[in-house]
């Protein structure tokens, strides 16, 4: 049964079960802050457990996109080495909210392994909680009890908390669980060994292959446990795993998952893989590096997230430059290589993660540009390890963890290039630095966050700021704190409110909450999956009370200026330079717009030019706003919405429309009325930002025309300047060549005037122990001429040491250049020398043996510096 079957079946059985198929939601995670990746298939049904929704059907099954790059058995520099373990992964999962529990999941899962996808029950193992004292938790005796109708008991297990008691995180609700293993070993092996002393025990063949989560509790800040209201199952079955055991494979790596991938890094290094796991070849490893890590960088770009130096994007550069490290070192391939498995893995995946295939030109060229430079990072640090001088043949700690951090050399090709040269690696020590960065990281992100406190039970939250900005009756149904680097915050969610929550590159909302006559100011407001969070400075005295909500009124109209003008904006980029443009990323806030798009070289002037005047003409069109506030998805596709890759949407979504035949996007942010309120748009930047995607910035509105009065004020102050205040441009354009041609005459005279010099202090030049010495205080003031001149009596004299003293640009400055001979012959060294004049000048210098230069502070000291040269040689 190859993959594809094994995951429809999968779908189609759940459908069968009164499940609702839901797709994968986006691998990078927008919206909730404690998470960078979807790391699980429950992430995306987080609001359905914590009670802020109510889900359609209770019942929900899917394909998920994950990244694991962290915590136990998911350290990246580990995937590759062993035959089972991912970066990214396809969780299946089925869920139920608050309908059915134990009793149907365990049947179900039990009757899709072994009747379904025919795995041999004898091999099937189940484990279930033990119970902990320490929380007073019983053993799962109903899970136990429902398993011998399927198991003997000598293959039900019991474990500890640590494998079979679920938890979300530091809080929120978790539960015990129970695990279906399965014994991949030969008869032979299951008969020298049972399995079940093998469950939990990392043994490559007895592996977990799905996890059925009991939801029945919540964990609380203090570390208490309390029930939750309703029971809910959630299930997660690692998809490569599943195949590997119904394909009868040793390896996730060896399923029509892998192979192919696996063949055509065959075909590109010429080197045969072994399937072989207990000894790996670096070869073996580094194909599975390969396979494994560029699915996990496509679908993340696919996703929305570009490589980057920060935060998720610094995550998906790492994975993509480790994956570059193992093909240039093992695989003996030095041209970029990965972004041509783009192609490969879109057309594997287009029917059933289809946004990598919409992109996969777009994906390819991130990758191939960002392999690129790595390729020239990667030679940079080979150069670094020729250049080191060792002491003992160690390579110490620091330099080794240099070598990881800036150029991005794992610590086993490290140790890989240090056995070659004879050295050893101070391991001690890279461990010692690698554990002060995390503790720094760690620091940077230190976070605690406190129970929400109820006030009052309701069901869910009403945003009413599309159309009112002040509301009245508002109720704080919770409240928590929040300690941000030992600072206090707090934090409100409200039954109603008017403040827009940042999302969608739009800023949340500010603006007052009025308790009575006690105000309690907002300073920002964001979401958590779908819940409004309003950050406030204190919390009301009486948090019972009714409050009036305000939003800065200001603050939000001039936003809405320039989400409307990002709409009218993405339009006129699509007209101007295709329709591959798709948006990247966006910022807009009070002030400015920023909009990222996918696009290949830079935008010229004349398309610039081009994309304005579309853009103010739509503004002076006066273009009414429309809105359709909840129609379903598939009605926005068929009126030609655009929609973003990496958005995760509903089944009714928002459209918003400035003319039916020009803009028509999905998005959930504040919009002008009519496109003439925004008044005038202005470009103010274009750049590019990866590889790929180039960023526009402009002002709108009353910004827009403070950036022109002052574009015009500059102009006017230019043409004062000149006789003639016309041709402006053509009147700069002379002055710029003038300048550039008496600099071309002063060079002249400079040059004549060093050459004069020359001549008298060659005259001049002393014998001092067989070495031809010139010291001397110049007239120069520009440090080329005097560079110049000292190179050219160098050569002139031979066997010589040259000490100058100038005053350049009002500053002193020594120079010294010492024949490369006498470097060798009688160990002189300019850098050496020009460090201990530079005290006469209160500065500091230095170079190479044979030219140096230093600057200072003092030029009454060149006369000492320049004497004290003699006594030096």
């Amino acid at each position: 049964m190859n993959a594809q079957d094994i995951r429809q079946k999968f779908l189609d059985f759940f459908k069968g079960k009164g499940h609702k198929i839901v797709p994968s939601a986006p691998i990078v995670n927008k919206d909730d802050p404690t998470l960078m990746f979807t790391n699980a298939g429950m992430n995306q049904f987080k609001d359905f457990f914590l009670g802020n929704q109510v889900p359609d059907n209770p019942r929900i099954a899917d394909t998920q996109k994950c990244l694991r790059v962290s915590g136990k058995h998911n350290d990246l520099e580990e995937v590759g080495i062993d035959s089972y373990h991912h970066t990214m992964f396809e969780m299946l999962g089925n869920w139920s909210i608050g309908d059915y529990f134990k009793e149907e999941a365990i049947a179900w899962a039990w009757e899709l392994l072994t009747e379904v996808y025919g795995l041999d029950k004898s091999r099937l193992y189940a484990s279930v909680f033990e119970g902990d004292k320490g929380e007073n938790l019983d053993p799962d005796e109903e899970a136990r009890k429902i398993w011998q109708k399927y198991l003997p008991d000598d293959r039900i297990l019991f474990f500890d908390k640590k494998d079979n008691f679920w938890e979300m995180g530091e809080t929120g609700p978790c539960g015990p669980c129970s695990e279906i293993h399965i014994d991949l070993r030969s008869d032979e092996e299951r008969a020298a060994k049972s399995g079940a002393a093998l469950v939990n025990m990392d043994h490559p063949q007895v592996i977990e292959v799905w996890n059925l989560v009991f939801i029945q509790m919540n964990r609380k800040a203090d570390g208490s446990l309390e029930m939750l209201p309703a029971k809910h199952v959630d299930t997660g079955m690692g998809f490569e795993r599943l195949c590997m055991a119904i394909q009868g494979k040793k390896s996730n790596y060896d399923t029509n998952l892998f192979t192919p991938f696996i063949e055509t890094v065959e075909k590109a290094s010429g080197k045969k893989y072994t399937f072989s796991y207990e000894l790996s070849a670096k070869s073996d490893i580094a194909m599975r590096v390969v396979v494994d890590h560029i699915r996990a960088v496509s679908f993340t770009i696919a996703d929305g997230q570009l490589p980057s130096n920060t935060g998720a994007g610094y995550v998906i550069r790492r994975i993509l430059r480790r994956a570059v490290r193992y093909y240039y070192s093992f695989l003996d391939i030095k041209a970029p290589f990965l972004h041509k498995l783009v192609l490969q893995l879109a057309d594997t995946f287009k029917d059933v993660f289809p946004e990598l295939d919409a992109q996969r030109d777009f994906v390819s060229k991130v990758v191939l540009e960002e392999e690129k430079s790595f390729l020239r990072t990667l030679e940079g640090g080979l150069k670094r390890i020729d250049a080191l001088k060792l002491k003992d043949n160690q390579l110490d700690g620091e330099t080794t963890f240099e070598l990881y951090d800036t150029y991005g050399f794992p610590i086993d090709l490290t140790r890989l290039i240090a056995s070659e040269k004879g050295w050893t690696i101070d391991e001690a020590g890279f461990k010692a630095a690698l554990a002060e960065q995390k503790k720094r990281s760690r620091a940077d992100a230190e976070k605690e966050v406190g129970d929400w406190h109820d006030v009052m039970d309701t069901k869910g939250v009403a945003f009413v700021g599309y159309d009112d900005l002040e509301a009245d009756d508002v109720k704080v149904i919770k409240h928590r704190t929040v300690v941000v680097k030992k600072k206090k915050q707090y934090q409100l969610v409200l039954n109603k409110t008017p403040f827009y929550a940042e999302g969608g590159g739009q800023v949340g909302d500010t603006g007052l909450l009025w308790f009575g006559d006690e105000k309690v100011e907002v300073l920002d407001t964001k979401k958590e999956n779908d819940l409004i969070i309003h950050f406030v400075k204190k919390l009301p005295e009486n948090i019972d009370r009714a409050a009036k909500a305000q939003v800065n009124k200001t603050k939000r109209k001039l936003t809405e200026n320039n989400h409307s003008a990002t709409h009218l904006l993405h339009a006129a980029l699509r007209q101007v330079l295709g329709t591959h443009v798709q948006q990247k990323g966006s910022l807009v806030n009070e002030k400015y717009l920023r909009f990222d798009f996918s696009h290949f070289q830079k935008v010229t002037d004349e398309e610039l030019a081009k994309i304005e005047q579309i853009v103010n003409t739509k503004i002076r069109e006066n273009i009414l706003l429309g809105e359709d506030r909840s129609i379903p998805l598939q009605e926005a596709k068929d009126a030609g919405a655009m929609m973003l890759f990496g958005e995760k949407y509903g089944e009714t979504v928002r459209m918003i429309t400035f003319d039916p035949e020009y803009s028509r996007e999905l998005c959930g942010g504040c919009h002008v009325d009519a496109t003439g309120k925004i008044g005038l748009l202005k470009i103010t930047s274009e750049a590019a930002v990866a590889a790929g995607v180039r960023r526009v910035e402009a002002v709108t509105a009353g910004k827009a025309e403070a950036y022109l009065n002052g574009e015009m004020a500059e102009l006017k102050s230019i043409r004062s300047l000149f006789k003639n205040p016309l041709n402006t441009a053509q009147n700069v354009a002379s002055t710029l060549e003038e300048n550039k041609s008496l600099k071309k005459q002063i060079e002249k005279l400079l040059a004549l005037q060093a050459k004069s010099l020359q001549s008298d202090l060659k005259a001049n030049a002393e014998d001092i122990n067989g070495v031809n010495f010139v010291a001397a205080k110049l007239p120069l003031q520009d440090a080329n001429a005097i560079k110049t001149l000292a190179y050219q009596l160098e050569q002139e004299l031979g066997n010589a040491c040259i000490v100058f003293g100038a005053e350049v640009k009002g500053k002193p400055q020594l120079t010294v250049a010492i024949s490369k001979n006498l470097t060798e012959e009688k160990s002189l060294h300019a850098g050496n020398m020009v460090r201990e004049l530079a005290k006469e000048i209160q500065g500091g210098g230095g170079g190479q043996a044979f030219f140096a230069t230093a600057g200072g502070k003092d030029a009454n000291g060149l006369d000492r510096a320049i004497a004290k040269a003699k006594g030096l040689l």
